[in-house]
């Protein structure tokens, strides 16, 4: 099928929608400890849009249809119906958004989501995804959304160095991990670890949020 999106499934931690907090929605008993990122956050560096720093965000649009996570129920010739009627099936995302799969929530892993094929997601190296809420990062979203709402933050492991103003994954001693952007390595503090480098921002599209096609660019996009 030459049409078919490549699809990069990403392991992150029963079926969510893009709004929805999988954290705050988990009925699995999972361990609470994966959550601290999402509770807390360093107090150096900075958000997006501070100190003429930016996330490379993307947002969906509200006819955008996202990659469908389906199981598989085995290989043919071979496949039996106990196995073909085993897997279950996730409802699709809704438009301009995308969901989670967390299957195995005591797994080293939370969950998995799929994303877009695009050059940036094919040459991520070492790629992870952290669901982090919008709010921490610094992303604006319309201020008729008082909840925090869940954007997909593409993390290449792989860039453990410095870059400025670019968004680093950060250990910082006493504080835990953050997601924040210096201007010179300078403002990192001593002993802190830099685990990976921010390489994609998804953010979802929400009922709230303005139409787009309007004929102009600087309307139609948010950022």
């Amino acid at each position: 099928m030459k049409n078919v999106s490549f699809l990069m499934i990403l392991t992150l931690a029963n079926s969510a929608y893009a709004w929805v907090n999988p954290i705050k929605n988990l009925s699995t008993g999972a361990s609470t400890s994966k959550t601290q990122l999402f509770m807390s956050a360093i107090s150096v560096g900075a958000l997006h849009g501070e100190n003429s720093c930016f996330l490379p965000l993307d947002q969906c649009d509200e006819e955008y249809y996202a990659p469908r996570i389906v199981q598989i129920a085995g290989v043919y010739p071979g496949i039996t119906k106990d196995e073909f009627n085993a897997v279950t099936s996730s409802p699709p995302a809704e438009l301009g958004q995308w969901t989670y799969d967390f299957s195995d929530p005591d797994g080293p892993q939370m969950g998995t989501v799929a994303l877009p094929g695009s050059e940036i997601v094919a040459t991520c190296e070492d790629a992870v995804v952290i669901i982090a809420e919008h709010f921490a990062l610094g992303v604006p979203l319309p201020d008729v959304l008082k909840e925090p709402v869940d954007v997909l933050v593409l993390v290449d492991r792989a860039k453990k160095g410095f870059a400025e103003r670019k968004f680093l994954v950060v250990d910082v001693p006493g504080e835990g991990v953050g997601i924040k952007a210096f201007t010179q390595k300078s403002e990192i503090p001593d002993g802190s670890e830099i685990l990976g480098r921010v390489d994609f921002v998804q953010v979802p599209w929400l009922p709230c949020m303005q139409k787009k096609k309007t004929g102009f660019m600087e309307d139609d996009q948010l950022y």
